[in-house]
C-alpha cells in the first residue's frame, strides 16, 4: 500500500470573480521530489497555501502527512517546513544567530539545535561565515540560509516555492544541487511550485502541470516527454540540399523536419532506424558529422500543455 505525504480531492478556492484553483486532485507519494509546474498565476502559491491551512478552500479537500489541513492546519504546519515568497530570514541578526532563534521556536533541546545547525550550515557552504550579519550575504546566499531554516527542526515535508526564482544562474544552480543533496540525505518529501523547467528536468521524480488553476498533466518527466511527442533524431552536418530534405520528409516515420543552420532536427513518428535517415543524406552529397537520438525536453513538453 503506497503511503502518500499529500492527497488532494477536487480542491477548489475561489477569489470573488476568480477561480485560481479548480478541482485539483493529486497524491504525492513519499520520499519523492514533486514538481507543481504552471506560468504565473496559474494557481501554484494557492494552493500550497491551501496545503498550509493558511487559506480555507471553497470546496474539496486537502490532506498533509494524514492530516485534514482545515482541521488540523496548526500541527500540518508545525510538522512541515515551507519556505514561501520571503525568507523568513532576519537581516540584522547573523545566520547562526537566525537559526538559533528558530530552533528555540521550535523548542528543540540545546544540544540537538546546536548541532543541527552546525550541521545544516557546514552542508551548505556557510559554517565559516555564520557569524556575518545576514543582510550583508547576497540573495543566493540568504536563499541557502532560508533553506536551512526551513529544514533545521528535520520536516519530513518541506514545501518550496519557487526556491530559485530571481536568483542569478550561478546561484540557482548551487540552491539547486544543496536541494537535491540535502533531500536525499534528510530523506524529506519536497513539494516544489515553479516555472523553471530546468528545476523540474533536473530535481523533480513526479511533475504536475496546472494551468489557470486546472491539472493539465500529472506524471514522471519522461512520461510527460512520451504523451507530448516521439521520439526525435538531431543530425549535424553540411551539404544539406534541398533534395535530400524532400527525401527525407517523404520518409514514413517522418513526422516533421526543421533545418537551421545545417542543423537537422527531425520529430519521429516511431523508433525507426536513423541509419536510413543518415543513408539519404549522405547519398545526396551531404556530410554528417554528428548524429543524436532524444526526446522532446521538458521546456517543450511544458509549453505544449500550457498552450503558450
Amino acid at each position: 500500500m503506497t503511503n502518500y505525504a499529500i492527497c488532494i480531492e477536487n480542491l477548489t478556492k475561489d477569489f470573488k470573480t476568480v477561480r485560481a484553483v479548480d478541482g485539483i486532485s493529486l497524491e504525492i507519494p513519499t520520499g519523492i521530489i514533486f514538481g507543481f509546474l504552471g506560468p504565473n498565476g496559474a494557481g501554484k502559491t494557492t494552493t500550497i497555501r491551501l496545503l498550509l491551512g493558511l487559506l480555507e478552500p471553497t470546496s474539496g479537500q486537502a490532506k498533509v502527512l494524514g492530516f485534514d489541513t482545515q482541521i488540523h492546519s496548526g500541527y500540518v504546519r508545525a510538522q512541515i517546513g515551507a519556505l514561501l515568497e520571503h525568507t523568513g530570514i532576519y537581516e540584522q541578526m547573523s545566520a547562526e544567530d537566525n537559526l538559533e532563534f528558530y530552533g528555540r521556536a521550535f523548542r528543540m533541546p540545546t544540544a540537538e539545535r546546536m548541532a543541527r545547525i552546525q550541521e545544516l550550515l557546514t552542508h551548505l557552504g556557510l559554517w565559516e561565515r555564520r557569524k556575518e550579519r545576514a543582510g550583508d550575504w547576497s540573495r543566493g546566499m540568504k536563499q541557502k540560509l532560508a533553506l536551512a531554516r526551513t529544514l533545521l527542526h528535520q520536516p519530513s515535508l518541506v514545501l518550496l516555492d519557487e526556491p530559485t526564482a530571481g536568483l542569478d544562474v550561478r546561484s540557482a544552480v548551487a540552491i539547486r544541487e544543496d536541494l537535491k543533496g540535502l533531500a536525499s540525505r534528510e530523506n524529506v518529501t519536497v513539494f516544489l511550485t515553479t516555472h523553471n523547467m530546468e528545476d523540474a528536468e533536473k530535481l523533480c521524480d513526479q511533475v504536475a502541470v496546472i494551468r489557470e488553476g486546472r491539472l493539465v498533466v500529472e506524471g514522471s518527466p519522461d512520461d510527460l516527454r512520451a504523451r507530448a511527442g516521439g521520439p526525435r533524431v538531431e543530425i549535424i552536418g553540411r551539404g544539406f540540399s534541398e533534395h535530400a530534405l524532400r527525401l527525407l520528409q517523404a520518409h514514413p516515420q517522418v513526422g516533421s523536419l526543421e533545418n537551421t543552420n545545417n542543423h537537422l532536427l527531425i520529430d519521429l513518428l516511431t523508433e525507426t532506424d536513423t541509419a536510413a535517415l543518415v543513408n539519404i543524406l549522405v547519398g545526396t552529397g551531404a556530410q554528417v558529422e554528428e548524429v543524436r537520438r532524444g526526446k522532446a525536453s521538458l521546456e517543450e513538453v511544458f509549453l505544449s500543455f500550457t498552450g503558450e
